[in-house]
């Protein structure tokens, strides 16, 4: 990684370090032991995962323990990580691929069921303070849909992930993808439309 010296002037002009580079200096730190600095990164990136995570599981409970678990998996790697990415980003991928693993390992099992309360804890309040009734609805009809499926739909539609990334992962055909895909969209609109219909 190239690194250019700053005269002490312009660095005393500078502002506070991008948050890639405040994170990457927490990497540094608790890579080397620190569990101060990795506390730091915890609490910096662990909403955004538990989201991503609860997303995926649709199950409260499943997705705290994804957490912690993706968390352990990371001060581990912690030594590997190679600054080539944002630590959000290698964090993000890694507590994803966490996720999968459990889905694969699930491929033939019962999806787990939704936990009204749970989905009910992530809706988010309006200007006026009251939960908004269609994100609810739709965590909730995500949460729903068989373990495949909502991997795929979250992977692709909120996520960002490509099709050919998605079958990779899953273990899948790039046409059985953008099958599932297919499949949870048209479950999302049915059962969105009997709650409004």
């Amino acid at each position: 990684m190239l690194t250019l010296a700053m005269s002490e002037p312009a660095a005393s002009l500078a502002a506070a370090p991008p948050p890639r580079e405040e994170d990457h200096a927490l990497v540094r730190a608790a890579g080397a032991g620190d569990t101060g600095a990795f506390e730091q990164l915890y609490r910096k990136h662990s909403r955004r995962v538990y989201a991503v995570l609860w997303r995926l599981c649709g199950h409260e409970a499943r997705a705290e323990d994804l957490l912690q678990e993706a968390f352990v998996r990371a001060w581990q790697a912690l030594p590997a990580f190679r600054f080539e990415s944002a630590f959000g980003t290698w964090l993000h991928r890694l507590a994803v691929n966490t996720a999968l693993m459990e889905l694969r390992s699930r491929r033939g099992g019962a999806a787990l069921e939704t936990d009204d309360e749970a989905l009910e804890s992530h809706a988010t309040p309006d200007s006026a303070g009251h939960r908004t009734a269609l994100g609810l609805d739709l965590e909730r009809a995500v949460a729903t849909l068989p373990p495949r499926a909502r991997a795929v739909l979250v992977l692709h539609d909120i996520e960002g992930w490509k099709h050919e990334e998605i079958a990779a992962e899953l273990g899948m055909a790039v046409g059985s993808s953008k099958a599932q895909l297919h499949r949870a969209r048209q479950l999302l609109r049915t059962r969105l439309g009997e709650d409004h219909g």
